[in-house]
């Protein structure tokens, strides 16, 4: 129930994109920072996050995380503007997730073992489906015919009924150092978050683009020259550089990470389509977009229970295979579609991929870890995942917008219909703004101007904003082809041993 949480807040956010735009009265550029704002924010904190959860308890730090998801619910909730949905969802429930995800992965290592322990994380990922399933299609119900904030007010429900059972969970001590390494910590933190910052600040149209990448590249060299030398003089480390001598380990990120960049791709795109494009509400996106997260979901559970008659590496091969198959499916159908039933079929492809990866790669990462080692393996783990997740929609979705004023202002000047001093205003304001706008939104914008120049500009707007979308989706489709490569790597080296308790392919 905890990750149904983590993975439905998202679902909702969204699909109920245009809504909370309406209601709030902000640029849907402001919205779509805040969604990756708080996947910036847990990927930058979550190896703190891990280490937290030693120092506390395991258990505590599981708790305090889902409180953080319920403040920024109830924030979600009754927010009027979009500071508390910064300050509060983005930020705090980032925390949240920072500190729930490594807790809860260490809670299922050690309380289970061998196939019991397979199956649980083949469950875990079934139920990040679930919610990938439910997240689109309940949140698109109630923002429809109730509001969005009623959806979030059901978060906060949901982790009353987990924390009410709280007793349920039993903790897994930490009998590790418990010295903290503040310097890894802050390289953790600038590395991972300058990256995904240098995103957002590019999508916004900020400066600094470069530098805030360059500084945040650099930070992670850092953070990596600092470990090996603090292993080698004995001393405290955020997280052992062993970790990444397991071939295992080291493939399970790679292909975590590059799963995420490509859900976190699409999963902003498709809705931002559904809804300025053909029209949508929240409601028939969430439908729309229901094939991939229903496939997903019943295929991390079929997977799940007979996952032991086939190689973990080969159903990964497969699950990359699959869901870039369907992303380039789509690339000629986006022009051509005028419902979202155009895109059922690639999108059910593409959910059996990613429902295959979601089966495998937590137990294929995490399995090996020796008990003492793996808070730090799992929020590895859960960083390379969150930071995946938050560069797939910031990079995404600022593509889709930096390509759209290239390709609508050259469409303009070759206009017949528009004046070149009309040609030069269409540049210049999609210079200071581009926006991805509905032909309704549109309309309205142009009332008052000769009906030709409408038609014209209407026309411009319809034909640019497939060919956005399907240069955006080249980043989900690049993610996935990239783990394919991967994996034909990883049918190479033999499969992990599971560590069992108090032994692991790494020790302290």
């Amino acid at each position: 129930m905890a990750m149904f949480v983590l993975v439905v807040d998202t679902s909702i956010m969204n699909v109920s994109i245009s809504a909370v735009v309406r209601d709030i009265g902000v640029p849907v550029s402001d919205v779509q920072s805040a969604i990756a704002l708080e996947a910036l924010v847990s990927a930058a904190f979550i190896l703190i996050g891990s280490k937290v959860g030693d120092l506390i308890g395991r258990k505590r730090a599981y708790v305090l995380g889902l409180l953080g998801y319920a403040v920024g619910a109830i924030a979600m909730t009754l927010a009027q503007s979009i500071v508390p949905i910064i300050i509060f969802w983005a930020v705090i429930g980032g925390i949240g997730a920072s500190l729930l995800l490594p807790a809860m992965q260490s809670l299922i290592h050690g309380n289970f073992e061998g196939a019991a322990q397979k199956r649980v994380y083949a469950l875990v990922g079934a139920s990040a489906a679930i919610a990938a399933a439910v997240g689109p299609l309940l949140g698109g119900f109630i923002t429809t015919f109730l509001s969005w904030r009623v959806a979030f007010l059901l978060e906060v429900v949901i982790i009353a009924i987990v924390l009410s059972g709280i007793k349920l969970v039993q903790d897994v001590p930490y009998t590790g150092s418990r010295q903290v390494d503040l310097v890894g910590s802050l390289l953790s933190v600038v590395g991972m978050g300058g990256i995904v910052l240098s995103i957002l600040v590019w999508q916004e149209g900020g400066e600094w683009v470069g530098l805030l990448m360059i500084v945040g590249a650099l930070a992670l060299g850092g953070l990596a020259f600092w470990l090996v030398r603090r292993k080698r003089h004995r001393k405290a480390t955020l997280l052992d550089p062993a970790l990444f001598q397991v071939n295992t380990f080291r493939f399970g990120i790679s292909q975590q990470t590059l799963q995420q960049i490509a859900l976190g791709g699409t999963m902003i795109v498709l809705p931002l389509y559904l809804q300025m494009v053909l029209e949508y509400n929240a409601m028939q996106a969430g439908l729309s977009i229901a094939p991939l997260s229903l496939s997903m979901f019943g295929i991390a559970m079929l997977a799940g229970k007979r996952s032991g008659r086939r190689r973990p590496a080969t159903l990964v091969m497969w699950g990359f295979l699959l869901l870039t198959a369907g992303l380039v499916i789509l690339i000629p159908i986006v022009p051509r579609a005028d419902s979202g039933w155009w895109l059922l079929v690639p999108l059910i492809i593409s959910g059996c991929g990613l429902g295959l990866l979601v089966s495998q790669l937590n137990n294929y990462t995490l399995s090996p870890i020796s008990d003492e080692r793996v808070s730090e393996a799992a929020g590895v783990n859960s960083a390379g995942g969150s930071f995946g997740l938050s560069f797939g929609l910031a990079f995404a979705g600022a593509i889709m917008l930096a390509a759209l004023a290239p390709i609508f202002t050259n469409m303009a000047a070759s206009s017949t219909v528009l004046s070149a001093s009309e040609q030069q205003q269409v540049a210049q304001a999609l210079d200071e703004d581009a926006q991805l706008l509905s032909n309704t939104q549109l309309e309205e914008l142009l009332e008052g101007q000769p009906e030709a120049i409408q038609d014209e500009i209407i026309r411009i707007n319809t034909d640019a904003r497939p060919i956005a979308l399907q240069i955006a989706l080249l980043i989900p489709i690049c993610a996935g082809l990239i783990g394919l490569l991967l994996s034909f790597r990883m049918l190479r080296i033999p499969d992990p041993k599971p560590a069992g308790k108090g032994a692991g392919a790494v020790l302290g």
